[in-house]
């Protein structure tokens, strides 16, 4: 029999995303978020590219965030609705983290293993920051696709993408459960 984990494994069957609208001050202190980019940097990475970076947005810099949204929204021809949706995360936001995948010519490791390895790297960072007691949530939106943006509010650089915002903060309310995947749906076995 292997050793178990039964807290972890516990934890990872009953893990719950805060929505990003519930978090509010305080959000983790530097030294805290450390400790949580630290867990979330011990993410599979083949070939050691490290093919993603951090960026942290700490509340002064929401606004800024929220107010090149707009201006992406109204470039590219967003409902009112769409552009109020896409400021939100930045307007009630406390503090974020942008993971960045940082695309690497490799002979070995194709972009989209990179690009796997940035999303795992955005789950790592939400499950430490739960697991840390924190609210958390992964977002991204419409305006994390938009070149202009990218390079205006983050200076990406044109091999950079975002991958992900993981917004940390404190649970404002316990949200729901939610209805998860059918197993029997979504599996298959192959014994031979």
């Amino acid at each position: 029999m292997p050793e178990q984990n039964a807290a972890a494994l516990d934890f990872l069957l009953n893990r719950r995303s805060r929505p990003a609208k519930t978090l509010v001050a305080p959000v983790p202190s530097r030294d805290e978020l450390q400790v949580l980019l630290t867990a979330a940097a011990r993410t599979p990475d083949h070939g050691k590219l490290e093919p993603w970076r951090f960026i942290v947005i700490e509340k002064p810099a929401m606004g800024r965030l929220a107010e090149l949204t707009t201006a992406a929204g109204e470039r590219l021809g967003k409902s009112p609705e769409d552009i109020a949706k896409g400021r939100s995360q930045f307007e009630l936001g406390q503090l974020a983290v942008a993971v960045i995948e940082v695309q690497t010519d490799s002979p070995k490791i194709p972009a989209i293993e990179q690009t796997y390895s940035a999303g795992a790297v955005c789950l790592a960072l939400l499950n430490a920051a739960l697991a840390a007691g924190w609210g958390a949530n992964w977002l991204s939106g419409w305006v994390s696709h938009d070149r202009q943006f990218c390079e205006e509010a983050l200076s990406l650089a044109p091999h950079e993408r975002i991958a992900g915002f993981i917004h940390i903060a404190t649970e404002g309310t316990k949200p729901p459960e939610r209805p998860r995947p059918d197993l029997e749906r979504i599996t298959s076995w192959i014994s031979t």
